[in-house]
């Protein structure tokens, strides 16, 4: 079962989706294939860019090409989202002055 912060995720993510496609939200699920909701590549790559807008991520090229479905969709954003948060916290490296 989702977390209350997955569950918003995932609405995000399913919102995004359903605006780039012009689709209502309410005909996607988490169990959505692209194929399903007839998303091509070139849908996917629109798709991609409004999600890294959306969320203020970078999705690398290769996990972009392994989406398949919302779920992976959301489970990927999910993972960058972590990343970036981490990062955020961890403490400067060490750096000489610039002059």
């Amino acid at each position: 079962m989702l977390e209350p912060t997955d569950a918003d995720l995932a609405s995000r993510v399913i919102a995004v989706i359903a605006k780039a496609q012009r689709i209502p939200a309410e005909s996607i699920t988490l169990d959505s294939t692209f194929e399903q909701l007839k998303i091509d590549s070139l849908d996917g790559i629109n798709i991609v860019f409004a999600i890294e807008s959306e969320f203020g991520v970078d999705i690398p090229d290769e996990s972009a090409q392994n989406l398949r479905s919302v779920r992976e969709t959301v489970d990927g954003v999910a993972e960058l989202l972590k990343r970036k948060a981490e990062k955020a916290e961890a403490p400067p490296a060490d750096r000489e002055p610039s002059a």
